[in-house]
C-alpha cells in the first residue's frame, strides 16, 4: 500500500483537473495523479503513456512530478515535451499510446494549472475523475519498475496538420497565439502554407504579456483586428492558451463566433457526409440548427465541455461537432478531438477553394441580435446551486425550458440561456432575439432571473 493522498476537492472537476498554484494544486499533486492514472491505465491493460506540458511558468515542475509518479507505477512513459494539447493528442494516436496527459491551465490565468487526459483514444472525464481521486486517498496503488523516455513528435504533427489542406488560391491571414503553447506549432503551420502570414505573439511565455490567451473574448482580438484591417489579411485566426480552441476575425475585423466558424465548416463537411449529425452545444445560436437542417444534416444540441462533446460525437457518430467557445472537433479525415491549428487548415481549405471571402460568407449568414458568450464571476461553491434555484423557480412558474446544460428557455422571439461554467468560477449568459427590441427583453429577464437568486448581472446585461 502506498501513503493515502487526498486532492483538494475544487480541483477535481468534470472533465480535467484544474487549481491554482501554490493554493490548491502542486507538485504533490502531480505526483499522486501521476500515481493515481497509472494504477486506473495498467488495472485497464494499460502501460504506455505519452505526456506533455504547456508554457505556463508551473508546467515544467509538474510535469517532471507527473512523470515520477506515472513511473512509479510500472508505466512506460513518453514524453513528448512543450507543445499545445491537440499535439498531446495527436502523439497518443500516432504512437499508439494506451492513454496521455497534458500538464495545461488552458485559457486561465496565469496562476492557474491542471491537466486535460485520455483514457485509450478517448477523454477521461466524468466518473473516472473522481475515481483517480478515491485510488490516491486509498494508497491502493500499482507499483513497478517504469521508465521515462523523451520522443520528439512536433515535425510529424506538423505535418499531420499541413497534410489536409487544399484550395485553388492563396489566402492571406494573421495568426495571434497570444504567448501560448500553440506559437511555435502555429509558425510552423503557417509557413507551409500558401499566401502572406503574418504570426503574432508567437513566443511561449507563460506570464501571456501581451494579452490573455482566450479568444472568446473580444478585447484579447484587438490586437488580431488591428493586424487584419491594417495589412489587408482577408481573415484573422486566433488560439488560446492551449491551443485546443480558436478565434477567428474576417477581413472586416467582425469577430465570427464559435458557432458561425462550425457553420461554415460544416456546410463543407455535409457535401460528403449527407444527413450527418453535427453536434453544437448549448450557446449555440438558433440560426446554427436551422441552418444545418436547411443543409440536410442533423442537427444536434448537447452540452458544453470537450470531454462530453467528443463522447457524444462517439456516440452519434458525428463528423463534426463544435462549441460556442471555440472547441471544434473533427472526426471526417481527422482523429475527432479539438484541434484548433487543425481547425485553421480546414477553414483556410473552405475559402482556398471558393470565390468569396470570409467576410462575404459572414454576409450571408441570418441576420440576428444576439449577446456573445457573458461569462461573470461567481464562486464556485455557489454557481451551480444558483442554476439549481433557477430551474426551480421556473418549474414554480410553469416556464418550460431546456435543462441539457444549465437553463435554456425558448421565448416567441429568441432564447436566453444561464449554465455554471465547469472550468471556471463563473456563470455563462447568452441571449438571442429577432430584433433590438427583443434582445433588450431578453436581457432584461437575464437580469431578472439573476436577481431573484441573489446573483448580481453582468455589466453587458
Amino acid at each position: 500500500m502506498a501513503e493515502p493522498y487526498r486532492f483538494h476537492p475544487s480541483i477535481l472537476r468534470e472533465y480535467d483537473i484544474r487549481g491554482i498554484v501554490g493554493e490548491t494544486l502542486g507538485p504533490d499533486d502531480a505526483r499522486a495523479l501521476g500515481r493515481a492514472y497509472g494504477t486506473m491505465l495498467r488495472r485497464r491493460g494499460g502501460r504506455r503513456v505519452c505526456v506533455g506540458r504547456d508554457g505556463r511558468l508551473s508546467s515544467p515542475s509538474l510535469a517532471e512530478a507527473l512523470l515520477a509518479g506515472l513511473a512509479e507505477t510500472g508505466c512506460e512513459v513518453l514524453s513528448i515535451g512543450l507543445g499545445p494539447t491537440p499535439m498531446l493528442y495527436f502523439a497518443v494516436h500516432h504512437l499508439d499510446a494506451d492513454g496521455g496527459l497534458q500538464v495545461t491551465g488552458s485559457h486561465n490565468p496565469p496562476d492557474h494549472n491542471g491537466f486535460k487526459m485520455m483514457l485509450g483514444k478517448g477523454s477521461l472525464y466524468g466518473r473516472a475523475v473522481q475515481e483517480l481521486g478515491r485510488l490516491a486517498a486509498t494508497g491502493d496503488l500499482e507499483q513497478g519498475p517504469g521508465r521515462v523516455e523523451p520522443v520528439a513528435v512536433f515535425d510529424a504533427y506538423i505535418d499531420r496538420l499541413a497534410r489536409d489542406f487544399a484550395g485553388t488560391r492563396a489566402v492571406d491571414a494573421v495568426w495571434d497565439a497570444g504567448n501560448g503553447a500553440a506559437g511555435a506549432a502555429m509558425v510552423a503551420l503557417s509557413g507551409r502554407l500558401p499566401g502572406r502570414h503574418a504570426c503574432l505573439f508567437a513566443e511561449i511565455d507563460g506570464r501571456f504579456p501581451n494579452h490573455h490567451p482566450d479568444p472568446t473574448v473580444a478585447e484579447n482580438l484587438e490586437d488580431l483586428i488591428r493586424a487584419v484591417r491594417e495589412g489587408g489579411y482577408e481573415i484573422g485566426i486566433g488560439f488560446d492558451g492551449d491551443g485546443d480552441r480558436i478565434g477567428v476575425v474576417d477581413g472586416r475585423g467582425r469577430i465570427v463566433w464559435g458557432d458561425q466558424i462550425l457553420q461554415v465548416l460544416a456546410a463543407e463537411v455535409l457535401t460528403r457526409h449527407p444527413g450527418a449529425t453535427i453536434i453544437a452545444d448549448v450557446k449555440a445560436s438558433q440560426t446554427f440548427f436551422d441552418e444545418i437542417a436547411r443543409l440536410g444534416g442533423r442537427p444536434l444540441m448537447w452540452k458544453t465541455g470537450h470531454s462530453l462533446i467528443k463522447a457524444k460525437m462517439a456516440e452519434v457518430d458525428s463528423p463534426l461537432s463544435g462549441e460556442m467557445s471555440g472547441h471544434i472537433f473533427y472526426k471526417d479525415r481527422f482523429y475527432g478531438h479539438d484541434d484548433a491549428l487543425y481547425v485553421a487548415v480546414r477553414l483556410l481549405s473552405i475559402l482556398a477553394s471558393d470565390s468569396r471571402t470570409l467576410a462575404e460568407l459572414h454576409d450571408a449568414m441570418p441576420a440576428v441580435f444576439n449577446t456573445p458568450e457573458i461569462r461573470f464571476d461567481c464562486p464556485d461553491e455557489r454557481k451551480f446551486d444558483a442554476i439549481d434555484e433557477i430551474k426551480r423557480h421556473l418549474e414554480a412558474d410553469g416556464v418550460a425550458f431546456d435543462a441539457i446544460d444549465g437553463v435554456r428557455v425558448a421565448e416567441p422571439d429568441g432564447w436566453w440561456l444561464l449554465r455554471a461554467s465547469n472550468t471556471q468560477a463563473v456563470i455563462v449568459a447568452r441571449a438571442e432575439a429577432s430584433s433590438a427590441a427583443g434582445l433588450e427583453r431578453l436581457k432584461g429577464r437575464l437580469r431578472d432571473t439573476l436577481h431573484r437568486v441573489g446573483v448580481e448581472p453582468p455589466g453587458e446585461l
